[in-house]
């Protein structure tokens, strides 16, 4: 696929601002399902881009970084799933399972800066003790413009050597194993919701998990609910936990005001 300068430089931008987010402005734009969006605006296929980026989302929804260990980068590895998806023509799920070694290269990068940037806290503590505000903005700005930095010189070198040799290591790839990394691909999401599963199910909630698998089910297999099936699920959802947080709440005040064992008058219905 030919690329311009100019979709170099704003694959370089776009790295660079959601690199930043992904620690300090916390506005959720280094979310893959985001980044796809941006990378098949810049290349042209918006449709790719966003397929790719929504199936790295589901792969990484459950992984968060526990202490210092940080999971593969999300930033780098969504952007670069799609920038292969769509210059190299792959199946959404082949450059899924393909980029991980990407994101696990994003995870290094952040641990080595990471490590770069613990003197420099003695620094920060210094001028904490001084109430130097502008010592402490510098060092955050330095910190941000390191991680901006390293990400996008790293996704853009990778776009251009992929723009530039990706087809011929594409056709050496043998067929088997394309067909056993979008098969991974595929499972990755999978996983990734698992995960997410094991962090946040309480036991009591087993009946809506059921109850919304079954829901998406009769969804789906109506040909004329099957593309806004997402958002009629997304409704029924929301007005189940909505109705669930009336109780809930009604429940909550009725026991803070020992209310439970009145009578009931007439406002209370039959």
């Amino acid at each position: 696929m030919d690329y311009s300068i100019i979709q170099v430089l704003l694959i370089f931008i776009v790295t660079f601002i959601v690199a930043i987010d992904q620690f300090s402005f916390l506005e959720s734009l280094y979310q893959p399902i985001v980044t796809g969006l941006l990378v098949g605006l810049i290349l042209g296929d918006v449709q790719t881009g966003l397929v790719v980026g929504g199936t790295y989302q589901l792969m990484t929804i459950g992984n968060m970084p526990v202490g210092g260990a940080q999971p593969p980068n999300a930033v780098i590895g969504g952007i670069m799933a799609a920038v292969l998806a769509i210059t190299l023509k792959l199946e959404p799920t082949a450059a899924v399972a393909t980029a991980i070694p990407f994101s696990l290269l994003g995870q290094y990068g952040v641990t080595i800066i990471f490590s770069l940037m613990s003197p420099v806290m003695t620094v920060a503590d210094n001028y904490a003790h001084e109430a130097d505000t502008k010592g402490i903005e510098k060092i955050n700005y330095l910190s941000m413009i390191a991680l901006g930095t390293v990400f996008g010189l790293i996704v853009t070198l990778f776009f251009i050597g992929g723009a530039t040799f990706g087809d011929k290591v594409v056709e050496m790839i043998p067929v088997w194993l394309m067909g056993g990394l979008s098969a991974a691909g595929g499972m990755m999401r999978y996983v990734g919701f698992a995960i997410l599963m094991k962090v946040m199910l309480s036991k009591d909630l087993w009946g809506f998990l059921f109850a919304g698998f079954g829901l998406a089910t009769i969804v789906m297999a109506s040909e004329s609910l099957s593309g806004p099936a997402l958002i009629i699920l997304a409704f029924i959802g929301f007005a189940i936990a909505y109705w669930d947080f009336q109780i809930q709440t009604k429940f909550k005040a009725a026991t803070a005001n020992g209310s439970l064992n009145d009578e009931g008058g007439e406002e209370d219905g039959i």
